[in-house]
């Protein structure tokens, strides 16, 4: 099963939550935490890390908060994930982590294939793909 980590739903949560709500003005921290139920402390780190990769900018004031620094359909699903976890990875057998079955593996090549079509997915959806209310395309991997 393929999962994201808590780091990555809630910085995903939040980012959309930021982008679905720009014609407000700055989004606080406060009201995203409040709103999801997200430890105030955790969101905090994961705003930190966006605004380091720069997908979103702190503005100060009492009408602060956060903001895109890009439209949402300029920043993909894939930018948010990396920004948070680093490279996308669904094993850590493609990590150069070494693998006790690596001489018998026969999975190697099409584990490889998954992740690079996961990481192409995740490229090419933007956030604002994220707010369309439109079933998604069924995809295949070829």
């Amino acid at each position: 099963m393929l999962r994201f980590t808590k780091r990555a739903d809630y910085g995903l949560m939040a980012i959309h939550y930021i982008a679905t709500h720009d014609d407000l003005g700055a989004v606080s921290a406060k009201r995203i935490a409040e709103e999801f139920g997200i430890p105030p402390e955790l969101l905090a780190k994961i705003l930190q890390r966006l605004a380091k990769r720069r997908l979103i900018v702190s503005q100060n004031g009492p009408k602060g908060g956060y903001v895109l620094t890009r439209r949402p359909g300029d920043i993909s699903v894939g930018e948010v994930v990396r920004a948070l976890e680093g490279p996308i990875s669904i094993v850590s057998c493609l990590d150069k982590a070494g693998c006790p079955q690596e001489t018998r593996c026969n999975l190697k090549r099409p584990v490889q294939k998954l992740q690079t079509a996961i990481s192409r997915l995740l490229d090419t959806m933007s956030l604002a793909e994220l707010s369309n209310q439109n079933a998604p395309e069924v995809l295949s991997i070829k």
